[in-house]
């Protein structure tokens, strides 16, 4: 692999992790790997209010994670790419697999 696209490839994953930096924008993730959704819905699903919201999606939309699509007057937002639903699960699975303690109610909600 040649240093530019060490470098590049570098970039993309640091915007990823910025991402999923935050708990907020990790569960908005996560919830739109369930199903796309409504910033109000998403707000009230993680309990933030719909200013915070606005602004984690912001971000996500930024990151390049997440797509706005317009429904009528309000906005539905889902993951760019469906392949990012599978990498946020398969990044859960390392991360309990390393470290099973870090979600002890993972294999009960059925989290991976």
């Amino acid at each position: 692999m040649s240093r530019v696209t060490v470098m590049a490839y570098g970039q993309v994953l640091a915007r990823f992790g910025h991402a999923l930096s935050d708990p907020t924008r990790a569960r908005v993730l996560l919830a739109l790997r369930e199903a796309p959704a409504y910033p109000a819905d998403l707000a009230g699903l993680i309990g933030v209010s719909r200013q915070v919201m606005s602004n984690h999606l912001a971000c996500l939309r930024g990151c390049g994670l997440v797509v706005a699509v317009p429904d009528g007057r309000r906005t539905r937002y889902e993951l760019a790419d469906e392949r990012l639903a599978y990498a946020l699960g398969d990044l859960l699975g390392v991360v309990l697999a390393v470290d099973p303690g870090a979600c002890p109610d993972a294999e009960r909600d059925g989290c991976c």
